[in-house]
């Protein structure tokens, strides 16, 4: 399931794609940061002062965090109903273990 949060002024799309935030369909986070608590917080609100959330790389407004938190956890009931989502879930598990071994 994609759930299209936004385009980028450059044409990419943002989607949540199962468990995954994508940009352009690759990988870009798995979860959303708040900008006040982003160590790089001054230099994302003068690049996008109407952030309020980081994925990745991506600033979203509070609107398009909404999106993304209500697409990631409708994936997670998904999840939680069907065996071969139960295996994607292992599959992004192993994914996100070798992304934060840099075995990517």
């Amino acid at each position: 399931m994609r759930t299209l949060v936004k385009t980028t002024l450059d044409g990419r799309k943002v989607e949540v794609v199962g468990l995954a935030i994508c940009l352009d369909g690759k990988l870009e986070a798995f979860d959303l940061i708040e900008v006040k608590m982003h160590p790089n917080r001054r230099a994302i609100l003068a690049a996008a002062p109407d952030a309020t959330h980081m994925a990745g790389r991506i600033a979203l407004s509070g609107a398009e965090a909404q999106r993304v938190e209500d697409a990631l956890r409708g994936a997670h009931d998904d999840i939680l109903r069907s065996p071969a989502a139960i295996n994607e879930r292992f599959r992004i598990a192993i994914r996100r273990k070798a992304c934060e071994e840099g075995i990517e």
